[in-house]
């Protein structure tokens, strides 16, 4: 592992248990038993660390997304696949670790906007095409419409004036929506499905 990888692992542990907001330069370096200095040598502050791992986990996100497209039995299995993939990024997610992304490091919060306009919509319009073929989505919906609703309530979830997160679970929210999505455009066929995929992902992760 390179000292730019290392710092990087060691700040999304710490940010990840703890939040972004309150993890300074001297927890990291603390945590690295490494001097200040050498990760300015890398990284000349807090939100370049940031964006560096903002940027990282989208690219991440990417293949992992387009695997599951790839993999997936049918189109209904992978919108239950990105459920689970959902559920297990929160699981290890401090929850005031996307709002302190959105109030305090505004170009990684900007990261995560293209990610969502560019790759998500994509991924979106595919799913619905294959799942309306496959007979498993209502051919009657409208794809452009609903593509942009699904963007909106992914960023929506994570509005702290919708859904303050002193109320609300990032994760629930996140997985109810999508839950809610998926039971609106499936047909008697699909909606079968989503209760099968659904026990048969929470038996493997068992």
């Amino acid at each position: 592992m390179t000292p730019e990888e290392n710092i990087l692992q060691t700040a999304v542990e710490l940010f990840f248990k703890y939040g972004i907001k309150s993890v300074t330069m001297d927890d990291i370096a603390k945590q690295l038993s490494m001097s200040k200095k050498t990760i300015y040598n890398y990284y000349s502050n807090k939100n370049e660390i940031v964006l560096a791992l903002t940027s990282a986990h989208f690219k991440n996100n990417i293949c992992e997304c387009e695997m599951l497209a790839k993999n997936s039995k049918d189109a209904v299995f992978e919108m239950v696949g990105m459920m689970h993939q959902i559920s297990v990024a929160f699981a290890q997610m401090n929850p005031t670790v996307v709002y302190d992304l959105q109030k305090y490091h505004p170009e990684a919060w900007q990261l995560f906007k293209n990610f969502k306009e560019k790759n998500i919509s994509k991924l979106m319009e595919d799913n619905l095409k294959k799942g309306i073929e496959q007979g498993l989505y209502r051919n009657e919906i409208n794809i452009k419409v609903l593509v942009r609703l699904r963007l909106e309530e992914v960023e929506m979830a994570s509005t702290p004036s919708i859904y303050d997160p002193n109320k609300f679970d990032l994760k629930e929210v996140q997985l109810e929506l999508l839950n809610h999505f998926l039971h609106g455009i499936t047909t008697i066929k699909g909606h079968k499905l989503i209760t099968r995929y659904k026990k048969m992902m929470i038996e493997n992760a068992i």
